[in-house]
């Protein structure tokens, strides 16, 4: 393109994402808004990174302009302030996919959570916002960009409203940006307090000192051709504890976590022997947006020798995925590949060692603070727990921190103070698998455990259903669901109040037919009918047979489309009235209304666990039918 052509500006709308987020911030009453600074200054400091790590196998890419920083300039005359860094730029593409576009999976759910939230504002200082945080404060912003090695420069124009522009730069405009980016924004006038040095200074000394890049203040210094140095641009993680403070570690962990919260924990320390790496990890205090994002990414970033190499190294297992930080290896080449990682023994000897120091920590947490750890088992309990199902090695480290809401009461128990309150004769860790609290605590297949003391935990998160197959026990006692196969708690006594003389509705032949002719009627939708020893007040509840999945897996994979095709077990009670009166018409050779009752019967037991009726339809008509009868 000669320099006397008109450049061609191209424009584009924003993904529809982008355009609610842009929404609801524009439109929030955000009291924190200079956090603004602190996203597009990690972004710079990420430019950097990245072109550093490049520099490692092709030096030239760096030109005769080695010395990475940013700098910001200030400008009162047309109300712009300017974040611009020499990093390793955009190109075209880059500019409309990363300005334009939210890729991130989890993005839809965070906006409803943030739409749906009534202190919406307070959410947005809660998750990192990244560039689109300068339209806070911004009526219009400019970034203009060259892409290291390349000779074209882009300018990505918008004001926020419904699209961007975007063209190539030629003549005198292009040579603005020699390398890496340029960001200007335009202020709006409730934000011109950005445009005074003392408040700029003031925010990166709050929330980015601990960049490891220059970060300079053009014209303030000395003299007003010097810029003014305003980070101590040395890497955290690299200082000895004694030397970083509390305020240093949570502007660090809101850098590197892209959230506003402080952390619950901290974990700061120098590995040395066969392998020597830093480690700065933080446990946040409230979950991530992307906490169960399916792809179960771990947001841990890699440096060595301080230079960035990767945040997929995944040197946590999943399921320690909402720890934030970094691992800064001394021994690690740096032109290592993600696909090296994977298969690269240091990774995996380090992988290993900070797993078990995390782990261990959280032991330590959990002993010394026990309300806090309670805090933080309501926020990632569910994910640590894949690690009970995933890590077998560590199984028995997961008991002792697991926590479990139970039948004993409201608060939260360890297994170590379930199994300390065993009744005598239980020999057992009981357990029943749910959807929810509130519909654990009204079933029916816990009446026989509640009228003996004995303690029953209620699991209502998904893994859950996952990894009670796999655990065989705790100090000794097996882990017993009272929802699979049957349960035998005649060695156990009834307490006081709950005693009882148990009538039988006649003979064990009576019995007998009056199951079979059950089983008769509702196979296949059960797979056998039989005696109940865990019912004490109502008619009837399904169980699994005894070495298949249980009743809660069986639903999950079910409405995955997967059914596992296991028909349940009805378990009928022999003392409570309904059954004895059916067992009256079962002897009736003509009993024209037995069939009705025994679905009513089947149907009950699956409402009490949550499901709808084999076949709605048929169920308001037999009861309908029933019930005129009755009348």
């Amino acid at each position: 393109m000669s320099a006397k052509e008109e450049p061609e500006t191209e424009q584009f709308s924003f993904q529809a994402e982008v355009s609610r987020l842009l929404s609801l911030m524009v439109h929030s009453v955000y009291t924190e808004k200079e956090i603004f600074l602190r996203e597009l200054i990690s972004n710079a400091s990420d430019a950097c990174d990245k072109l550093r790590y490049a520099a490692v196998t092709e030096a030239e890419i760096l030109g005769d302009d080695p010395d990475l920083k940013i700098t910001l300039t200030l400008h009162k005359d047309n109300h712009t302030l300017t974040i611009a860094d020499n990093g390793i730029g955009m190109d075209r593409q880059e500019l409309i996919g990363n300005l334009g576009t939210i890729a991130h999976s989890g993005t839809k759910a965070f906006l409803e959570q943030l739409a749906a939230d009534q202190e919406g504002a307070q959410l947005i200082g809660q998750f990192g916002i990244g560039f689109y945080s300068a339209f806070m404060v911004a009526d219009k912003v400019e970034a203009i960009s060259r892409k290291a090695g390349s000779s074209e420069t882009h300018k990505w124009i918008s004001d926020g409203s419904g699209g961007f522009a975007v063209e190539e730069l030629v003549g005198e405009d292009a040579e603005s940006v020699t390398r890496g980016t340029h960001v200007t924004l335009f202020l709006k006038s409730d934000a011109l307090n950005f445009l005074e040095a003392d408040e700029i200074e003031r925010i990166v000394r709050t929330y980015s000192d601990h960049i490891p890049f220059p970060i300079d203040l053009a014209g303030a210094g000395e003299s007003k051709d010097e810029p003014k140095r305003l980070n101590s641009a040395s890497a955290i993680w690299t200082r000895a504890k004694s030397e970083v403070s509390e305020d240093d570690y949570k502007s660090f962990y809101r850098h590197v976590s892209a959230q506003f919260d402080e952390p619950a924990l901290t974990i700061h320390y120098r590995a040395e022997g066969r392998h020597e790496y830093s480690v700065l990890l933080f446990l946040p205090s409230m979950r991530p947006f992307d906490l169960f994002d399916p792809e179960r990414k771990g947001r841990i970033r890699l440096y060595v020798h301080r230079v960035f190499v990767s945040d997929e190294a995944d040197l946590l297992p999943p399921y320690l995925r909402f720890m934030r930080g970094v691992i800064d290896s001394q021994d690690m080449p740096l032109n290592i590949s993600r696909e090296m990682l994977q298969k690269n023994p240091i990774a995996a000897s380090i992988r290993k060692a900070v797993t078990n120091r995390v782990l261990s920590e959280l032991k330590k947490f959990a002993e010394q603070d026990e309300k806090a750890f309670l805090s933080f088992w309501e926020n990632f309990g569910p994910v640590l727990k894949e690690g009970i199902y995933e890590d077998g090695e560590r199984r028995d480290g997961f008991f002792e921190l697991a926590r479990f809401r139970s039948t004993a009461g409201e608060d939260w128990r360890s297994l170590k103070s379930y199994v300390a309150d065993l009744q005598e004769s239980q020999t057992a860790i009981y357990y029943l698998i749910g959807e929810s609290l509130e519909q654990l605590r009204a079933s029916p297949q816990l009446e026989g455990f509640r009228a003996r003391g004995v303690e029953v935990l209620l699991l209502t998160d998904p893994v859950d259903n996952f990894w009670v197959m796999n655990a065989l026990g705790f100090d000794g006692k097996p882990f017993q669901s009272i929802s699979q196969g049957e349960t035998d708690l005649s060695g156990i006594l009834l307490k006081d109040d709950a005693k009882q003389e148990v009538e039988t509705p006649g003979s064990k032949s009576n019995i007998a037919v009056l199951l079979a002719k059950l089983k008769q009627v509702l196979e296949p939708s059960v797979s056998d009918v039989r005696q109940s020893g865990r019912l004490v007040e109502s008619p009837a509840c399904l169980v699994a047979p005894s070495g298949g999945p249980d009743r809660g897996l069986d639903k999950i994979m079910s409405r995955q489309d997967r059914p596992m095709d296991v028909a349940p077990i009805l378990e009928v009670n022999i003392t409570h009235p309904f059954l004895k009166a059916l067992s009256e018409k079962s002897n009736v050779e003509a009993c024209e209304d037995f069939e009705d009752w025994a679905w009513l019967l089947f149907d009950e037991a699956r409402i009490l666990e949550g499901e709808l009726p084999v076949d709605p339809a048929k169920f308001s008509e037999r009861l309908n039918r029933l019930l005129l009868a009755a009348l």
